[in-house]
């Protein structure tokens, strides 16, 4: 099939690749435009921007797509179909319209539960026993359209968000290819309106770690926002990110330091095992220790 793909950030990168792996026509490459990055502040190509040019595809990257020009641009590729995955713009009506096909979506998420920006993030941070990725039909509504495939994973008690992000990504690319091998058979499935969550973008003044909440909850907050944005609390003043950590025994009053690196919650207490400092790499629990014990009690 002539395809147009439409992503941008790694979680996107495997689907691309085995679009053009299958053999489909990539006719261009859309994606998010450069953004200044690093201590420099040079402006840097997406991971779709800098694989698709790896891949010699035709990359464009429009600030939007309201504008009528690049919505004639867009249609003059005469695509069978898009694929978008993670692409961070709305896509007009016209947009939608313009593949023979439609335009098809990766969600990860089981739709329609955790609809929206942060579907990883908030099944962690929620508790959720399993996720999974949908093969969506796109229409108008944010995630609303009808669901062509969709397969389960579970979420074990060790998963971070970048565990299951690189899951999720590989499961994506593998469905979304099933998916237009298949694409005249499936029947799309109108998504339930009981059971919608909406995963919105998870917030700066979320991320600090609160050790009054029940362990099992800073357990998942600390998992749900690791690697990014990423959990912290303050030690001694200074701001460390909190980025995998267990269950574990103990009592005290929260933020208390019972034991090399486990903290006391409102119930019960977390074990802390990969911690990472202002400015530093993310270490472990025993390497983070090493010479500098914590004080009696995190902030």
């Amino acid at each position: 099939m002539r395809i147009i793909f439409m992503g941008t950030p790694e979680f996107s990168v495997p689907a691309l690749e085995a679009l053009a792996e299958a053999g489909h026509e990539i006719a261009a490459v859309y994606t998010q435009p450069p953004r200044p990055a690093g201590r420099g502040r040079k402006e840097r190509p997406s991971p779709v921007h800098r694989r698709a040019a790896e891949l010699g595809l035709e990359v464009r990257h429009p600030v939007s797509l309201k504008d009528t020009a690049e919505q004639e641009a867009f249609a003059a590729l005469e695509a069978d179909l898009a694929v978008v995955v993670a692409y961070g713009l709305i896509l007009p009506q016209p947009v939608l319209d313009a593949p023979k096909n439609g335009c098809l979506n990766i969600h990860a998420s089981l739709l329609p539960r955790w609809r929206g920006a942060a579907p990883i993030h908030r099944a962690i941070m929620a508790g959720d026993k399993e996720t999974g990725v949908c093969i969506m039909r796109m229409e108008a509504g944010l995630d609303t359209g009808p669901v062509l495939l969709c397969e389960a994973s579970p979420i074990s008690p060790e998963d971070t968000t970048g565990s299951l992000h690189d899951r999720l990504s590989q499961m994506g690319a593998r469905l979304i290819v099933q998916a237009l091998e298949r694409l005249g058979d499936l029947a799309p499935r109108p998504q339930p309106e009981e059971g919608v969550t909406y995963a919105e973008k998870v917030s700066k003044a979320e991320t600090r770690v609160d050790w009054r909440r029940p362990a099992v909850e800073v357990d998942r907050h600390i998992r749900g926002l690791s690697p990014f944005p990423g959990a912290w609390c303050e030690i001694e003043g200074e701001r460390v990110k909190l980025l995998q950590s267990r269950l574990a025994q103990g009592d005290g009053a929260p933020g208390q330091v019972l034991d090399g690196f486990t903290v006391a919650c409102g119930d019960g207490a977390v074990e802390i095992l990969k911690a990472q400092r202002a400015g530093k790499q993310a270490m472990g629990a025993e390497e983070f220790l090493r010479g500098k014990p914590l004080p009696e009690k995190l902030g």
